[in-house]
């Protein structure tokens, strides 16, 4: 290892704002070598600068590869606790993920991370670490100030999980992976979470191996029960059609307060199968729209909505590239007679919000899930028998949009135009949304019999 005393350290200069997060730079150079350090927060910055400097003081000699003091050196070759690890890998992904992908990988690491304990000794509450731990894995408020129990559970996740190398034991590995995928109850956990977990714990093992926190992903070594994939499909039963989906619609309209100004929203998703969160930031320079007849809708972005503890601005709705598309990316979707008749009222009798918005929230902002969801539900207890209104039918606002999209297939639409309109892959389509309209049974049915050449022989020998 070669090493110098000649080094130069910077003063921190102005901070680099991106759209999603700030970066502190320390720099300086090892016999005029430069390096550089970005840290988060200007408090994370002083401390490591404040290090570098204490090690010149002291006349430490600098690694001339990496850039830092060798005392540095020897504290980073020092086995990593997973606490510590995970959180720097919460950290690596944070500024590249969405608020809700945020969310998930917080949810995935909570129960890789009580694998990992070391000991029970101590162990806080089950539902307090769970909180601290969720508060750990995220960038933004982990150094916030907690609430008592909450900064103790942290400190002691932080004192007992296991150093990320105990992975690489096959004997705690096929424990620690069994683990992961058990509840609290000791029941397995339904297939998708367990997908989510394993392919959290894949990618932070990778960020582990381009650390050179280990030489190599464990999970490679160890041969598990390979499980059935589980296909989401959308349910037949929660599919409306035209009759039910538009008497819906009309029951919307009388729910006061919101109701009024949302059946143009709900419309959105039955008659063009917008997602919620493209229906919501839905602009009027979004609309293509004749007098009559069919239109086009331009969408440009989205806004879904997720706690604003995982956004950047700390608001629960962040616009967004759409789904499955890169920032800048739009698509186009067909605007049915009906939908602009529907449209044209809706701006005519509400107008828009100053910036353009179709929709807002009674008291102004967005339009959140729990108002528009709670319109939806007292309009199904409106118009539906009670034995309907317990079945899975449009029980969601996002079952219209399912419906909308069988209803495109159904009428013989191409797969890969629906696929366009309504922005996923041909793949997801014919695997998820491929599904007969409520009431179809009789008529496909009916189809195949004409088919088998009209009417059953009821005589054949055999019957």
């Amino acid at each position: 290892m070669d090493t110098s005393t000649r080094v130069r350290i910077w003063k921190i200069g102005a901070p680099y704002k991106g759209k999603r997060k700030t970066t502190y730079k320390v720099r300086w150079t090892v016999a005029g070598k430069p390096f550089s350090e970005p840290c988060s927060t200007k408090a994370l910055a002083d401390a490591f600068r404040s290090k570098l400097l204490s090690a010149t003081t002291d006349g430490v000699p600098f690694d001339t590869g990496t850039g830092l003091p060798v005392t540095m050196l020897r504290k980073e070759s020092a086995p990593k606790s997973w606490y510590d690890f995970a959180c720097s890998y919460v950290d690596r992904m944070w500024p590249e993920s969405s608020p809700g992908h945020r969310r998930t990988i917080a949810d995935a690491l909570i129960p890789i991370t009580v694998a990992m304990l070391s000991t029970d000794r101590g162990r806080p509450n089950a539902k307090v670490l769970r909180a601290a731990l969720r508060t750990a894995f995220n960038t933004r408020h982990r150094d916030d100030k907690h609430a008592p129990d909450i900064a103790d559970a942290l400190t002691w996740a932080a004192r007992n999980t296991r150093p990320v190398s105990d992975l690489t034991r096959p004997d705690f590995l096929r424990g620690f992976l069994n683990a992961v995928e058990t509840k609290l109850d000791g029941k397995r956990v339904a297939q998708d979470t367990a997908r989510l977990r394993r392919t959290t714990l894949g990618s932070a093992l990778e960020y582990a191996i381009e650390q050179g926190v280990l030489s190599e992903n464990p999970l490679k070594s160890v041969k598990t029960k390979k499980r059935k994939t589980v296909t989401n499909e959308v349910d037949r039963r929660s599919v409306a059609n035209p009759v039910q989906a538009r008497t819906l619609l009309l029951a919307v309209n009388g729910i006061q307060r919101s109701g009024p100004s949302l059946v143009a929203f709900f419309a959105l998703m039955y008659f063009a199968a917008l997602r919620p969160e493209e229906a919501a930031n839905l602009r009027k320079h979004n609309l293509s729209l004749p007098e009559r007849g069919w239109g086009e809708l331009h969408l440009e972005s989205a806004a879904p909505e997720v706690s604003g503890r995982w956004t950047d601005s700390g608001q629960a709705r962040e616009e967004r590239a759409l789904k499955h598309r890169e920032e800048g990316t739009g698509r186009v979707v067909p605007c049915s007679p009906e939908l602009t008749s529907i449209l044209h009222n809706h701006l005519t009798v509400f107008g828009t919000t100053a910036d353009g918005r179709l929709f807002r929230a009674e008291r102004g902002g967005r339009v959140g899930s729990s108002t528009y969801g709670r319109v939806w539900a007292l309009a199904r207890q409106a118009v539906l028998t009670p034995e309907v209104a317990a079945s899975p039918l449009a029980r969601r606002p996002y079952d219209l949009r399912h419906a909308c999209v069988s209803t495109w297939l159904n009428a013989g639409v191409e797969a890969t135009r629906v696929a366009e309109w309504a922005g996923h892959s041909v793949a997801v389509l014919l695997r998820v949304y491929a599904k007969c309209l409520d009431g179809g049974e009789q008529s496909a049915r009916q189809r195949v019999q004409a088919a088998l050449g009209g009417a059953p022989n009821l005589d054949a020998p055999w019957t």
